[in-house]
């Protein structure tokens, strides 16, 4: 998960209270942000309590994605009227999340290994009995499955590296070759000398940030941003759905907000 600049200070339950009702009644995004950013550490805290029950293929950040888009949802759906404090609620929608991502990524898993085990049985009956290396037409006959069938089980046990984020990625105009980075669009007035050096250290800010994401979540921004592909192709690549695809995605957007609203905090207090 993203380390987050923020305050040591913790929210009392009339702060946090306070905080959201500003938010909701007046709609100031900063008491939003900051009541999120104060209880960001709660995701990461239980998500690590949870990770020993993490299937072996996936990463922390897996299950830090899924607590930060509750700890959003529970922003705001949170409602004071019905007695529990901000903190109580945020903490049982943190901890639901956490659960059912854990059951969803236990059934993938146990899914990945049996098609992995009945593709190497298959693998191996036809070597036994040919003396040969199936191609994947046969491969595939021998499965009953389409070869597109077959291409996705195989592509969800290699969980193939589809290339960096940082990796050069050449356009189709056979131009210079760019970076994620280099395609987020400058801030109006971002040219003048002033509001231009806010604008670089911005996107240095989320430079860092990006880099600090899991291998595959960078590879899904470069994959969105860079290549422009769609979620289903993505998901193809990748052997996961394309729903699964836009969850990781809201996760990303979600870790990349915050540390956006952390430097913008940073710099409205300077």
């Amino acid at each position: 998960m993203s380390t987050l600049t923020i305050s040591s200070h913790r929210l009392t339950d009339t702060e946090a209270v306070d905080l959201w009702r500003t938010w909701k009644h007046d709609g100031d995004v900063r008491s939003r942000d900051r009541l999120v950013l104060s209880y960001a550490p709660m995701v990461h805290y239980l998500a690590t309590r949870k990770v020993r029950a993490l299937p072996a293929h996936c990463e922390l950040d897996d299950l830090a994605s899924a607590g930060l888009v509750a700890l959003l949802e529970a922003t705001d759906r949170f409602d004071p009227a019905k007695g529990a404090s901000f903190e109580q609620y945020v903490w049982t929608r943190i901890s639901g999340a956490l659960v059912d991502e854990l059951r969803r990524l236990d059934w993938a898993s146990r899914s990945v290994r049996r098609n992995g085990k009945l593709i190497e049985r298959a693998r191996d009956a036809f070597v036994a009995r040919s003396g040969a290396i199936p191609s994947e037409e046969e491969l595939a006959q021998d499965l009953g499955l389409t070869i597109e069938e077959l291409r996705h089980a195989v592509s969800e046990l290699e969980r193939s590296d589809v290339g960096s984020l940082n990796a050069p990625v050449r356009r189709a105009d056979d131009v210079a070759p760019l970076e994620l980075g280099e395609t987020v669009e400058a801030p109006a007035g971002a040219h003048e000398p002033e509001p231009a050096i806010l604008a670089s250290e911005r996107n240095g800010t989320l430079r860092k940030a990006i880099a600090r994401l899991s291998e595959r979540e960078r590879q899904i921004l470069s994959l969105v941003h860079v290549r422009e592909l769609p979620g289903a192709e993505i998901g193809r690549l990748l052997g996961v759905t394309e729903s699964r695809v836009s969850q990781i995605l809201t996760g990303i957007r979600a870790k990349l907000k915050l540390e956006l609203a952390s430097y913008e905090g940073e710099c409205k207090a300077a």
